[in-house]
């Protein structure tokens, strides 16, 4: 067992309670459309995933090029909700200000773009927390369930992957931190989700401060 060095949080779902947002935003368009669907289907379905993956599906599940204010209607409507309600996820402040006090370095390496990051960070006073040290799928040209994400988090900050630990709540996620060779605790908040995130390699946690136990 090697001493951990890096802790590599997920963003949206550990830092950032956004999901639930963007997945209810997504379901209202899409139905609109005549795609029937719900929030919980598209949180199992794109949970952890790149936006722009996702985008694809949702194309191919239309059967053509959606209409041209689709994306733009979706995301601004994406961004007035956060505006109004995006918190951060409960125990997160406390885990973050131990790690400060025991001088353990941690970072972000998130499906989401910069621009959305630094949107929902700051928004919800976590943005200090990590600033030069955000990673994006957009910095590499495979996003999770792929490794690559997790590996250039772990590159750039100078730490081997055997001694990062990461913090996931999607199956994608966990996914990537396992072929990463990294340590992972699955954090979940959905009876169901939690085996499955175990399943996958992840030492499922409930309450975000539990993290301290597994480093």
């Amino acid at each position: 067992m090697f001493a951990t060095e890096l802790v590599i949080f997920d963003c949206d779902g550990v830092l950032v309670d956004s999901e639930t947002i963007v997945c209810r935003v997504l379901a209202e368009e899409m139905n609109r459309l005549g795609m029937q669907t719900t929030a919980e289907e598209l949180d199992e379905q794109f949970s952890g995933r790149p936006a722009r993956d996702c985008l694809l599906e949702i194309e191919t599940r239309y059967g053509g090029p959606l209409p041209d204010n689709y994306f733009a209607n979706t995301e601004r409507r994406i961004r007035e909700a956060f505006h109004r309600e995006l918190q951060p996820v409960a125990g997160i402040e406390g885990l973050l200000d131990h790690l400060l006090q025991v001088n353990l370095p941690s970072c972000v390496a998130s499906s989401g773009s910069h621009e959305k990051m630094q949107l929902t960070l700051n928004k919800t006073g976590l943005f200090e927390y990590f600033n030069g040290r955000i990673f994006s799928a957009d910095d590499v040209s495979r996003g999770k369930p792929w490794p690559d994400l997790f590996l250039h988090a772990a590159h750039s900050m100078g730490v081997e992957p055997q001694r990062c630990l990461v913090v996931e709540d999607s199956i994608a996620g966990v996914k990537a931190a396992v072929a990463a060779g990294m340590p992972v605790v699955g954090y979940s908040r959905h009876p169901v989700r939690a085996p499955q995130l175990e399943h996958e390699g992840a030492r499922v946690v409930d309450d975000l401060l539990a993290v301290l136990d597994h480093l």
